[in-house]
């Protein structure tokens, strides 16, 4: 079986919309609108990457998301791969736009994880890479938590894992507490 359907009838008129969608687009790797990429995201699972992000004195760098999917919560920095987009084009605009700095990253990820929202048709599978990351520029001083309630974007480096961690992130708790990957795990 090849997957695909007849082209008459219901195929046909998906067929038509699928056409429709390709003359409305520009290129993929722009971005997709929302509503293409939620349809997207209910076709096959997404691959993301993520900064596991350590100072000196052994503290996880976290961003605070109010996501309406996965609500509101510190996670770790992270971004879905765009097509024909490497990790590391990925790994950068993450440092870039969550964080308003540079980084250099380890070649491989050092965890991989599948996640998967059984509840949720949208955004609800994930390929998540994990890579070790090292700032070479400081992240945005306006960004910066500095107390009260989080904003969406702010970050702050934590010691040990906060206990307002999205649901999601709680596979990285063992990182954010310190234990330091250095090789990719065997799954």
């Amino acid at each position: 079986m090849s997957g695909s359907r007849d082209t008459e009838g219901p195929g046909r008129a998906v067929t038509d919309h699928v056409a429709g969608l390709y003359a409305a687009l520009g290129p993929a790797r722009d971005g997709l609108p929302q509503e293409v990429f939620f349809l997207v995201s209910r076709l096959t699972p997404l691959v993301n990457v993520d900064l596991l992000i350590r100072n000196e004195n052994g503290e996880t760098l976290l961003t605070w998301r109010q996501d309406e999917f996965y609500g509101p919560g510190w996670h770790i920095p992270g971004g879905i791969v765009r097509f024909k987009e490497t990790f590391a084009e990925r790994i950068a605009a993450v440092a870039r736009n969550e964080l308003g700095c540079t980084v250099e990253h380890d070649a491989a990820p050092v965890d991989l994880h599948e996640i998967m929202a059984p509840h949720r048709d949208v955004r609800g599978h994930f390929i998540s890479l994990l890579f070790n990351c090292r700032l070479s520029s400081h992240p945005n001083e306006v960004l910066k938590f500095s107390g009260g309630m989080p904003l969406n974007g702010q970050w702050q480096w934590h010691d040990r894992c906060p206990p307002d961690l999205i649901a999601v992130h709680e596979i990285y708790r063992p990182c954010i507490n310190g234990r330091m990957l250095d090789r990719p795990t065997d799954r």
